[in-house]
Parts: structure tokens; C-alpha cells; sequence
């Protein structure tokens, strides 16, 4: 059964769809707001009665999710694509405009044709946690950028007295977020169970496992560690073509938080982890540079994790399911 296709262009104002029924085409552009979602819903009501729509959409974060959440909750089969895909599809049909109508049309021509699987919302705990552990993260930038603007050599006391302030205020603000995470956390069977399956890897401490839950929102969509590999960017981008060949960088199409998340619990996994210490060792025989061993760790240190999660089951460095995964990761450079 072939289903009216909808391809939104969402921006942080506005909404461009184009919407295919069969042979024919219409656009319609709404304001991304609650108002200019039920005005969405309506519009496809009166072209489509009933029928449910597979509409595409971009995932750009804060700004897409709540008009896919309204469509989902209209029994819409609603898919959020990286934007690095649709961005590649773009190229592929040689388009050289870009206007949010004609990213709309494409957007819905990626559906079409490339069938991108359903998205479903997480839950609410999940949303929550995310946040908090995002403006964690936030906080703790920010509070290492007033330490390196103190240290710089600030010549006014009453500025050096500003800073030092400010930056008892970030210690304050980050304790109370930290104890935000682990009392969300407490209070949810499932994360506590899920952080108590991370925190049996070894490698993986306490903050790192509260990002990895924040960030792996749809755990249940993923089929394989891959797809979740290749949603924090660490999957190998092939460079074999005339001058370009050589050694693969990742992709880093995908979650930067990820990535940063398990850089230094790499480097620690490195050490402790039996897994992953003996897969950086046989990297290292191979030839591998230091910077590409950590970044291949990190990418078992993903696949473990996901593993664990996936299966309910601590880690163990003898189970045959870690064991056995022995297969030559591709180099990487940074």
C-alpha cells in the first residue's frame, strides 16, 4: 500500500511541506508552533480524510521534535532522518537551489523512494534525563572557559573577583544538576537497571553511562550496534577514489555528544577493559597510530555498551557473545 508521502523542512519558525498523493504534488508552509501544528494536522485531514501519511522530516533536534511528536499522536507514520542523508540525496538528484520549498520536495522524495523506518517518541524519563544531562555538559563548558579566561592574566581585580564568583555559582549549579540525574535516575526502574548494566563495563564510569543514557534515546530502533556506531559518527568514511585513497576518517555524521562521551573512558578502557585492551593491542601490531586506537576503542567500547544494554546483561569478558567479536575494525584517522 502505497501512502500519501508529506516531506516537512522544519526551521526554527517555520514549516515548509510538500506533500505527494499519487501523481500530484501541493505545498503549504505553517508556523512551527502548537497552533501551527493543529493547522497541519487539518490541512492533511481535508487532502487525505482518514488515511495515514508517511511524512519525513529532518532530525534538527528541539526544533523538529515537537511537530513529529503532534503527527505521531495523529496516527501518522512519521520517520526522522539525519540530515547529513538528506543533505547526501540532494547532491545525488544534482540540485543546485536551496530554498526551504524545494528541501521540502526533497524531503519527501527521500521518503519516497528511500522508505526511512518508523520513528516512535521516547519517554518522557528519557527526554528528562537527556536535558539535564545536556545542560550539564553546558555548565561544565562553560564553567572550564571562565577558569581559562581567569587564568589568562586578568589585570582588573573587580573582573578577577567577577569570574572567581561566577564560577562558585557553575560548582553550585553543577552539584545540583548532578544530584538531579541520580535522583531521576533512582526513581526509574528501567535507567537504574540500565546504568547498573553500564557501570558493570569497565571503562565506563558514572557520568559516562549518564550521557550514554541521555543520548541513546531510541535503543529499541537500533537493530545492531552499527546503526548505533554509525548514530554517534564513528563509522569509517570510505576514501577510495583517484587522490582520496587511504586510511578511513569516521564519518562524525551524527551525535557529537556521544562521541565526546567516550573519548577518555576509551583511554581508560584501553587499560582496564580485557576486551578492549587486547583489541587496541592487536591494533597497535597492526600499525595503527595512538589517535586511531583510541578512536577504534571507542567504537568497541559502543558496541559493548550496546550489547549490554540490548541483552540485559552485565559484562562479562568471558561471554562468547564479547568474545567472539573478533573482526578487524577498519583504521581510522582523526
Amino acid at each position: 500500500m502505497n501512502l500519501p508521502i508529506l516531506g516537512i523542512d522544519v526551521s526554527k519558525d517555520s514549516l515548509d511541506v510538500h506533500l505527494i498523493i499519487a501523481d500530484t504534488s501541493q505545498h503549504a508552509a505553517f508556523t512551527n508552533t502548537p497552533k501551527g501544528h493543529k493547522r497541519l494536522v487539518r490541512w492533511l485531514q481535508k487532502r487525505c480524510g482518514q488515511e495515514q501519511v508517511h511524512v519525513g522530516l529532518e532530525a534538527t533536534g528541539q526544533y523538529a521534535f515537537p511537530v513529529a511528536e503532534v503527527l505521531h499522536a495523529a496516527d501518522h507514520l512519521v520517520s526522522l532522518v539525519n540530515p547529513a542523508r538528506i543533505s547526501a540525496y540532494a547532491r545525488s538528484l544534482l540540485a543546485r537551489n536551496k530554498t526551504d520549498r524545494l528541501d521540502a520536495a526533497i524531503i519527501a522524495d527521500f521518503c519516497r523512494t528511500q522508505s526511512p523506518p518508523a520513528w516512535h517518541p521516547p519517554r518522557e524519563e528519557l527526554r528528562e534525563l537527556q536535558a539535564m544531562v545536556r545542560l550539564l555538559e553546558d555548565l561544565t563548558a562553560t564553567r572550564q572557559a571562565e577558569i581559562n579566561r581567569l587564568k589568562s592574566g586578568i589585570r582588573s581585580a573587580e573582573v578577577g573577583r567577577i569570574l572567581e564568583d561566577h564560577i562558585a555559582y557553575l560548582d553550585d549549579q553543577i552539584q545540583y544538576v548532578e544530584q538531579l540525574i541520580n535522583t531521576h535516575i533512582a526513581q526509574d526502574d528501567d535507567l537504574r537497571r540500565k546504568k547498573e548494566l553500564l557501570r558493570s563495563i569497565p571503562g565506563i564510569g558514572e557520568k559516562t553511562a549518564h550521557t550514554l543514557l541521555g543520548e541513546i534515546l531510541y535503543l529499541d530502533s537500533f537493530q545492531d550496534a552499527k546503526q548505533v556506531v554509525a548514530y554517534a559518527g564513528l563509522n569509517p568514511r570510505q576514501r577510495r577514489s583517484g587522490k582520496m585513497k587511504g586510511r578511513s576518517p569516521i564519518s562524525k555524521t551524527g551525535n557529537p555528544q556521544l562521541r565526546k562521551a567516550l573519548y577518555f573512558p576509551a583511554i581508560s578502557a584501553k587499560r582496564s577493559n580485557p576486551i578492549v585492551h587486547q583489541f587496541c593491542i592487536r591494533l597497535e601490531e597492526n600499525g595503527l597510530v595512538p589517535m586511531q586506537v583510541i578512536i577504534a576503542g571507542m567504537r568497541k567500547l559502543l558496541h559493548i555498551a550496546f550489547d549490554v544494554l540490548k541483552n540485559d546483561c552485565p559484562f562479562d569478558p568471558n561471554y562468547e557473545q564479547f568474545s567472539s567479536q573478533s573482526q578487524q575494525i577498519p583504521a581510522f584517522s582523526s
